[in-house]
């Protein structure tokens, strides 16, 4: 009959219960043992599975959902049987019981911390390290332990006092000082230190005031100089970019002024050249300077020196290029490659000590000496590595080509006998005659004709040095302290955009008085003699100078003085 299940046995029939009343009767009970759906305790005799006989029959409408809830019944009853048969009717009723609610986490309740006394810390007593009386030779239990235990006790105690203990009265910055080279006096010195434009440190009343007669007319005289009254200093750009290199011309009939900037561009300025007349009118157009520019390397060009009638130029593209100023082309006289040197060897200085040889140093240390009768990649080319690190200037004695001076990076000043060399390979070295050693690193170092050796350095000091005498040198011995003879307070604090100050001597005074030039800070250029008197500072201009004429130089016989600045302005007194 459709709609109607009859599961039979030969015992009894029973009607289908309800779901609630499912779940109460479902659990049977074993043992006297109660269900946990349970609301009474009925205990029943347990039936074997051939006495048990269940019953079930549904009257229901035939639909899709009534034969699924009879099926759902059937399984449900034959399920309970199996279990009933195997004895696991209390598991079944465990798995069948519903599990509690969880505990809203919210309403959970916090467990309180035991509450506990707080104990004072007792502030321990500084104890001495142990050390080992028997490893020290001590008896032990003696007086002289005891003491040595006391002793080192007192001792820790007491550097243990000094770090916590106030700092009454008066202190000397002197005394205080946490590391060397600091400022020990009054700090307002820190206020003064610096540049300061237009700030003149040497005056007329410092020329007035001078009772050395011979003294004071070589300062007038060089008070006197005058600067260039053809344009203003702003008008005179003689490079298009930051002068690092400048020089005369050594003719004495005028000053023809060389220079060299950043970007490898050479600027040729005559200062004999007269400047325009004054316009009646305001508007009309003043024509500029006659400059001469030429692009001659691809960097820098960091050094110029002159051989008779031909121009020398070094590059921080490691080249070498002559000009002879009666041809119009311009040659490369040295570039690395098949030589025994760097690939990449900037050039940092240059300086001819006879018309057949040169000499260079490079920013990697190195020094050499190239033969001018050989082409640029021959073998001609005698290396030496004399510094670590860079060497920002050198220079060669006048009388004596075979003694150089070099000034390094690594904060010393050197001199060396290139004739005598020892040692093999790149372990090769002139003879070492004698060095100093500054605070600072030292920029660049300049020989005179008497032997003379002038060095700027990053600790604001300009230092003169005097070199041994040829009788002393033989090539052997260690090398000597070339301590300063005089010491002058410069400040050489140029920064990133200033090129570095450098002390130039005048190579062949027409008056016989030693002199060399350096760049101010405070837009300026000072002249000192040998003895480190200084005789001038040179300005002027109607609108002054705009910027630090860093780099300065004598013309080599006549006392024309040249400077240029950062922006490619050139200033010259005569």
């Amino acid at each position: 009959m459709v709609g109607r299940t009859r599961l039979s046995t030969s015992k009894t029939k029973s009607p289908v219960k309800t779901k609630k009343e499912e779940g109460e009767d479902a659990a049977p009970e074993t043992n006297g043992v109660k269900s946990p759906r349970s609301t009474r305790a009925t205990p029943r005799k347990a039936k074997s599975e051939d006495d048990t006989a269940v019953k079930v029959e549904v009257d229901q409408p035939s639909s899709p959902t009534a034969n699924f809830e009879n099926s759902r019944a059937a399984n449900i009853a034959r399920n309970r049987a199996l279990l009933s048969s195997l004895g696991v009717n209390s598991a079944s009723a465990a798995l069948s019981s519903r599990a509690p609610p969880k505990q809203d986490p919210a309403h959970k309740k916090k467990k309180k911390k035991p509450i506990t006394a707080k104990v004072a810390v007792k502030k321990e007593e500084l104890v001495p390290r142990r050390t080992s009386s028997r490893l020290l030779r001590i008896p032990a239990d003696s007086e002289v332990a005891k003491r040595k235990a006391e002793d080192e006790a007192a001792a820790i105690a007491q550097e243990a006092r000094k770090k916590r203990q106030r700092v009454e009265g008066d202190l000397k910055l002197g005394d205080i000082g946490v590391r060397d080279g600091m400022v020990s006096g009054p700090l307002v010195d820190l206020v003064g230190r610096g540049a300061k434009p237009g700030n003149r440190t040497f005056t007329a009343r410092d020329v007035e005031e001078t009772t050395d007669k011979a003294l004071k007319g070589l300062r007038e005289r060089m008070s006197s100089l005058e600067i260039y009254q053809g344009w203003e200093v702003n008008d005179i750009k003689i490079t298009p970019e930051r002068i690092y290199s400048m020089g005369f011309h050594p003719t004495p009939f005028k000053p023809l002024i060389f220079a060299g900037d950043k970007l490898g561009n050479l600027g040729i300025f005559d200062a004999s050249q007269t400047g325009p007349e004054q316009a009646d009118d305001e508007d009309e157009d003043i024509p500029g300077p006659e400059i001469s520019q030429y692009h001659m390397h691809a960097r820098t060009i960091s050094a110029l020196a002159f051989s008779s009638d031909t121009l020398y130029t070094a590059s921080y593209d490691s080249t070498i290029r002559s000009l002879p100023l009666s041809s119009s082309t311009s040659t490369t006289i040295f570039s690395p490659g098949k030589d025994n040197i760097d690939e990449d060897a900037p050039i940092s200085g240059i300086s001819l000590p006879s018309e057949q040889q040169l000499y260079a140093s490079t920013l990697h240390g190195a020094f050499f000496s190239h033969d001018l009768r050989t082409a640029a990649h021959s073998s001609g080319t005698t290396m030496f590595a004399l510094s670590d690190k860079k060497i920002g200037g050198f220079s060669h004695h006048p009388e004596m080509p075979h003694l150089i001076a070099t000034a390094s990076l690594d904060r010393t000043l050197r001199v060396w006998d290139l004739r005598y060399v020892s040692g093999r390979g790149d372990g090769r070295l002139p003879h070492l005659v004698g060095e100093h050693e500054s605070r600072l690193s030292v920029s660049h170092a300049a020989f005179n004709s008497v032997g003379q050796i002038a060095t700027s350095s990053y600790d604001d000091t300009v230092k003169i040095h005097r070199c041994p005498e040829e009788s002393t040198l033989s090539g052997k011995g260690d090398p000597l302290e070339l301590g300063p003879e005089t010491i002058i307070k410069h400040n050489n604090q140029t920064g990133r955009w200033v090129t570095i100050l450098r002390a130039m001597w005048q190579q062949m005074p027409s008056d016989g008085h030693q002199k060399f030039v350096i760049g101010n800070m405070n837009r300026f250029v000072d002249i000192y003699d040998g003895r480190g008197e200084q005789l001038a500072q040179l300005g002027g201009g109607v609108d002054g100078i705009t910027a630090v004429p860093a780099v300065a130089v004598w013309h080599p016989g006549e006392n024309w003085v040249g400077a240029g600045t950062a922006s490619g302005k050139l200033c010259h007194w005569s």
